[in-house]
């Protein structure tokens, strides 16, 4: 092969070398808010991002509400998973998020849950019958599934017989953690957090029908501080793909419209 033939292969050999280099260079972290009840679901897919892409998304789990005055006093978070679709909206009415950012990536159900096989039956009759001591549930003043819980009591004529007995959690992780360890007898929970691919992990459950409160529409958004960074963005669309998706319905969401 001649010098002038060899030229152009050489400089294609270099340039995708460049390309390989410049592509781990631009691996990164991303720090991402997310809602408790997404948190088990969040790992899988971050494991699988950071296979995938070489990026690490960087996880702080809480409630909702908490993590909107987080935000709110400036916590450098680049991505938030919320847990309603009220909150990152209103982060972005306000200025702290990037508009046209926002989208669902799950629709979340609330359930009725106990440890103990047999005591929460199919139809939530458990709870009009009384037979417990502590009903657990999140704040539902900071977490979306504690409001949703409250909504349900409300619409079944029952917050204020069983307001007495509630065990009240900072988020649904921690509501859950009470009826795990005994604490409450049953609470509610989200739905993510005792099923996964197609079955209870174990104990009692009543899936809450959908049409007994609002919905739970979870909706992702780009923060000011993720505004042009290409890891958050890359985890923005991971978010759409086809194997996140698939572990999303796995743990028990619906699945939004793709956009």
């Amino acid at each position: 092969m001649s010098m002038s033939a060899a030229t152009p292969v050489r400089q294609a050999i270099l340039g995708l070398l460049f390309a390989a280099s410049a592509t781990v260079t631009k691996a990164g972290d991303v720090a991402v808010a997310v809602a408790a009840n997404f948190n088990v679901p969040m790992q899988r897919i971050a494991a699988e991002f950071e296979r995938d892409t070489g990026h690490r998304a960087r996880l702080s789990v809480g409630a909702t509400g908490k993590f909107y005055a987080q935000i709110r006093n400036g916590a450098p978070f680049e991505v938030f998973l919320a847990a309603d679709a009220a909150t990152p909206a209103r982060l972005i009415a306000e200025g702290a998020a990037v508009p046209g950012s926002g989208f669902t990536y799950a629709l979340g159900r609330l359930a009725l849950w106990s440890v103990q096989p047999g005591r929460v039956d199919a139809q939530g009759a458990v709870l009009a019958q009384g037979r417990f001591r502590h009903l657990a549930l999140a704040n539902p003043k900071t977490a979306p599934y504690g409001a949703a819980a409250v909504e349900v009591l409300v619409g079944l004529g029952l917050l204020d017989a069983l307001r007495p007995q509630f065990v009240q959690g900072e988020n649904i992780a921690q509501a859950q953690q009470f009826v795990a360890s005994g604490n409450a007898e049953l609470g509610f929970v989200a739905l993510s957090q005792v099923w996964h691919e197609g079955r209870l992990s174990e104990g009692s459950v009543w899936v809450v029908p959908a049409s007994l409160h609002a919905p739970l529409r979870q909706d992702a958004v780009l923060l000011l501080p993720g505004r042009g960074q290409p890891t958050a963005l890359a985890l923005l669309a991971y978010l759409r793909s086809d194997k996140a998706r698939a572990v999303i319905a796995s743990f028990g969401y619906e699945l939004p419209a793709r956009p």
